[in-house]
């Protein structure tokens, strides 16, 4: 279990990328696993997002999500192994 000093501190630190691709219908920015620290990456995701999250639609799929400092973090709900982005947004620019 990854410490959430560390996890906030890899958050933080990492550049987040926009997605061009929804830039005008949902303004959200992502990290990609292979390009940062696995453990971290598997710790946000597992530990935060799937562990603390809570469950809310995304079209018509539903999915996890963890809000925390006026953000909030996603992946598309594929098993860890296959996880490879998360994505996040301002909380007041969500899907919902």
């Amino acid at each position: 279990m990854t410490s959430r000093e560390n996890l906030t501190a890899f958050v933080v630190g990492q550049k987040w990328t926009f997605a061009k691709t929804y830039a005008t219908t949902w303004p959200h920015e992502s990290i990609v696993r292979a390009k940062v620290d696995e453990d971290l990456f598997v710790g946000l995701v597992q530990q935060h997002i799937r562990g603390n999250g809570f469950e809310a639609d995304f079209y018509d799929k539903l999915i996890k999500y963890f809000e925390e400092d006026g953000l909030l973090y996603w992946t598309m709900g594929s098993p860890m192994e296959k996880t490879t982005i998360v994505n996040r947004c301002k909380t007041k620019q969500s899907y919902d």
